[in-house]
């Protein structure tokens, strides 16, 4: 089965290609421009970036394949549940349902986020998953939440959130910490590649309410700690610990309910270093190739040879 994946996120604008039989894949994609200094994009600006760039990004996937997609599969919603929209993900559902109706294909239709768990399922060779139940966190700019997920036989698996954050979005403090030290956005590599640099360690309590966390005193904190003239590399530390405790919490208060489950991290924020190696070792959790945490189509297409 050769399926074309496309996703029409809030940030970046992918295409994948994917033969379940070579398995083989080919995937691009390209971020969104946003103005230096500013730290996203209004809908209206994303729509047009993406009706732009989709069909450039499609040439490019089959610049490099004499290959035929036999489906189609692209994310309408962020996620899974009812009343999730985002303008932006008609993007890609249009062309979707234009390239199925002229090659005479089916079209199938998921949520951002079952992507980007499908991605870490794809990447890893955790193929098992797919027939188990299992914890996955979504974390990134837009979103930061824990689901369980089930196999279901109609699409392919289905979640049920159980956890998130209360306020501020984990990839949002990190572009907001990133913009007060100088970063350029989106901060998520340079904030992980300054606080490699920082040799401190810091004692960190998190807010959790109910097994969910509360992130807007971080950004208030690393203000303090840069007014306060802290190190730029102590500041990005800080805030990726911070983040990665509180996460950790989450993990442990839905392991008390949910034992022995594997767990799964997605979204762009866990491609963060120091968050995977931590994550790796205390829980054995399951992670997205580095290429592939980040936003893309590829686990769209892969979803769609199943």
């Amino acid at each position: 089965m050769i399926s074309l994946g496309i996703d029409t996120s809030n940030y970046t604008t992918s295409a994948a290609l994917y033969d379940s039989e070579r398995k083989a894949m080919i995937s691009k994609r390209r971020l969104l421009k946003v103005k230096q200094g500013e730290l996203g994009l209004r809908q209206s600006e994303a729509v047009f970036q993406h009706t732009v760039s989709l069909p450039e990004i499609i040439k490019e996937v089959f610049s490099e394949t004499k290959s035929i997609p036999e489906t189609v599969a692209v994310s309408v919603s962020p996620c899974d549940f009812e009343g999730s929209y985002m303008p932006c993900f008609m993007c890609g559902k249009g062309v979707a349902e234009s390239i199925a109706s002229a090659a005479k294909i089916p079209v199938k239709f998921f949520s951002h986020q079952a992507g980007h768990i499908a991605a870490v399922i794809y990447s890893s060779g955790n193929f098992e998953l797919l027939s188990k139940e299992f914890l996955a966190f979504h974390i990134s700019g837009g979103t930061t939440e824990a689901v369980l997920v089930k196999p279901d036989k109609k699409r392919i698996f289905v979640t049920q959130k159980k956890a998130g954050s209360l306020d501020l979005k984990a990839g949002q403090a990190i572009d907001r910490v990133g913009k007060m030290i100088g970063l350029s956005f989106p901060a998520g590599a340079g904030l992980d590649a300054l606080s490699r640099k920082s040799e401190k360690t810091f004692k960190i309590k998190p807010s959790i309410k109910d097994g969910c966390c509360s992130l807007s005193g971080l950004q208030n904190r690393c203000e303090n700690m840069l007014k306060n003239g802290e190190a730029p590399e102590d500041i990005a530390k800080y805030c990726i610990d911070y983040i990665s405790r509180a996460l950790e919490e989450m993990t442990d208060a839905l392991l008390l309910s949910y034992k022995d489950m594997p767990v799964v991290f997605s979204g762009g924020v866990t491609g963060n270093s120091l968050i995977r190696e931590r994550f790796i070792k205390k829980y054995g959790a399951v992670f997205a190739s580095s290429g592939l945490s980040s936003d893309n189509a590829a686990g769209l297409a892969f979803l769609g040879t199943l």
